[in-house]
């Protein structure tokens, strides 16, 4: 894949939508949450941890709102899945190199639970993707090295 923006489909735009109004929230809460200005009281090393603990939480909400945002603006509306080379919204059969097969589809967005969707920035969906039925692709897994041939290919 390229260094680019990546084209984003309908249902990956809503997710990310959702999860942004979700996020400002989450922020909003937070925020209110922290002490304001500077103090000269002497807290207890709990409310300064306490403190810290939120201001860290507020940071990591930013950047992630941050980087929402940026791609909701940097993404370009998806073309439908290709047919003949694997894409995001591709379902593809994949035989591992113990012999199992696999059906699963290269999505924009992780959604918790769906077993059969396998994210296009994940190792095996960016390794899958622009390869074709009978192509045999390499991924790193936490347990080393694998393999994945391409058996078949769709959209979904």
């Amino acid at each position: 894949m390229t260094g680019g923006p990546r084209p984003i489909g309908a249902e990956g735009r809503r997710a990310l939508e959702q999860e942004l109004t979700h996020l400002r929230a989450e922020r909003r809460t937070v925020a209110e949450t922290l002490q304001g200005g500077d103090s000269d009281e002497i807290g207890d090393l709990a409310d300064q941890a306490d403190e810290l603990q939120r201001a860290d939480q507020l940071h990591r909400l930013d950047a992630r709102i941050e980087e929402i945002t940026l791609r909701l603006r940097q993404g370009t509306a998806a073309e439908p899945a290709p047919t003949d080379v694997v894409g995001v919204g591709s379902t593809v059969t994949v035989r591992f190199a113990d012999g199992s097969e696999q059906t699963v589809e290269i999505g924009e967005i992780a959604v918790a639970l769906d077993e059969t969707l396998v994210t296009a920035d994940s190792p095996l969906g960016g390794a899958l993707l622009g390869h074709r039925v009978g192509d045999t692709v390499s991924y790193l897994t936490p347990g080393g090295q694998d393999t994945a041939t391409v058996v078949s290919l769709g959209a979904s």
